[in-house]
């Protein structure tokens, strides 16, 4: 396949520097002044918003609400949860200082906000009758990580944190499941992503978590991506915060708990697992642009006009008319770079023929269609098909990239010259031997065995 693009690095040659070509150089982000920091384009900005979107819907739908709460902490609640504050220690901001003021006591930047929640409902829940509480928050998070990458590490990023209080177990554990097929099906349909699901091993779960379930992506160069969590919390937390509400029976107990989340990690799985030597590719779902239409010869009459016609044919795709004196050839370079999923070429000879030309991203296969086709329904088809293509090529690519080993040792000489997925057996004693070679345990499956990746 012919490189239209050459601004950016050989992704089979330097895998780690075309990532970062592309996601600077498709305008997802930039480089701040703040080390371990980005500045969000526009256009990163509107992907972010795409997924946020959708997955506010489908939490509402589910009865969750939005709330905002702080994102300073004093350090004397922070430390309230033992394990909780010894998994997150590493990686936690002071602010010690308003102005010149010393503070009498340290705040945490938040790094998750599970005790600030616990704080919050201490004060709303008394009785039963007031749960379940199905909480939700949008909301930007610092970690202190030593080695950073755009969306995969960085000190600052973006997510949602579900946090919810259940008068059961058996309440508490159905919604921590529930949530991981939202998040299961989310990667299907609108960002093209296979993934694995299954429960964390001990030695991986959340600091503070009973079970902790996890999503898990192959990126293209065969490392393992989590992309999103969802625990159960049990009632570690309401212990320690001495969370209580009046049961049915007439006595205090502590109600269960769950948390769970996705962050801006999800738009490096989008760039690692579906681009390519040409830069971002898009699934159409999310894409903040679906179909770009390009005049060819727009200096002649009636080619703007028709272009505009096109456009206007489909109001419910997001779709950008370039009618800027840029020619054909920068257009096409520049908007596979960005990844949109749909290019229609229009021109003088085209509109003679009562046709035109669709262009495909992903496969970049050309399409002649009649003009009179060129509607919201085709269009809506054709992003449908495009998704699932995706999803299928990523998929097949996960599964060629899968192995079988019986022994860590086994897993460890697969490692030596292979990157992917490895099947075989678990045990503390494995684990930490593999540990020792940056083998981590992705997630375990029904038959008790685990997924071995080397990850991002």
């Amino acid at each position: 396949m012919e490189k239209m693009v050459g601004q950016i690095a050989d992704m089979e040659k330097d895998f780690a520097q075309w990532y970062t070509d592309v996601v600077v150089k498709s305008k997802l982000v930039a480089y701040s002044g703040t080390r371990g920091c980005v500045y969000f384009h526009p256009y990163g900005t509107s992907v972010w918003e795409k997924i946020r979107e959708v997955l506010d819907a489908e939490f509402k739908k589910t009865g969750h609400q939005n709330v905002m709460l702080p994102m300073l902490i004093p350090e004397s609640m922070f430390m309230r949860e033992k394990e909780h504050i010894e998994g997150f220690a590493p990686e936690v901001a002071f602010v010690t200082h308003f102005g010149t003021e010393k503070l009498s006591e340290r705040l945490i930047v938040r790094p998750t906000s599970e005790v600030l929640f616990c704080d919050y409902f201490k004060q709303e829940v008394q009785s039963y009758r007031d749960l379940p509480k199905l909480l939700n928050q949008w909301a930007n998070i610092v970690r202190c990580e030593k080695t950073t990458r755009p969306f995969l590490r960085t000190l600052e990023f973006y997510w949602q944190e579900g946090h919810t209080l259940h008068e059961t177990e058996k309440e508490a554990r159905e919604e921590t499941l529930r949530m991981l097929e939202i998040y299961k099906k989310f990667a299907h349909d609108y960002l093209a992503l296979p993934v694995i699901s299954g429960r964390k091993t001990e030695r991986e779960k959340f600091a503070g978590a009973v079970e902790t379930y996890t999503i898990e992506a192959m990126m293209h160069d065969g490392k393992a991506l989590q992309s999103g969590t969802s625990h159960y919390l049990g009632t570690n937390f309401a212990k320690s915060f001495d969370i209580k509400f009046l049961g049915r029976d007439g006595k205090l107990t502590n109600p269960h708990q769950t948390s769970w989340g996705v962050s801006t990690r999800l738009m490096g799985a989008i760039v690692m697992t579906h681009g390519d030597n040409n830069g971002l590719v898009l699934p159409p779902n999310i894409a903040p642009i679906q179909a770009v239409i390009i005049p060819i010869a727009a200096h002649k009459g009636g080619v703007i006009e028709k272009a505009d016609e096109l456009a206007k044919g489909l109001s419910n795709i997001r779709t950008l008319v370039d009618k800027s004196d840029n020619s054909p050839g920068w257009k096409f370079a520049e908007y596979e770079m960005r990844g949109v999923p749909i290019r229609i070429e229009i021109g003088p000879k085209d509109i003679e023929a009562g046709t035109c030309v669709v262009v495909r991203r992903d496969t970049r296969e050309k399409i002649t269609m009649k003009i009179s086709d060129v509607n919201n329904k085709k269009m809506i088809e054709l992003f449908n098909k495009i998704n699932e293509d995706m999803y299928q090529k990523a998929l097949k690519r996960r599964e060629s990239m899968t192995y079988e080993a019986k022994t860590a040792d086994e897993v460890i000489k697969i490692f030596e010259t292979k990157l992917g997925f490895v099947i075989a057996p678990h045990s503390e004693e494995i684990e930490t031997k593999l540990k020792e070679h940056a083998i981590t345990s992705r997630c375990k499956l029904d038959d008790g065995r685990v997924i071995w990746g080397k990850a991002y």
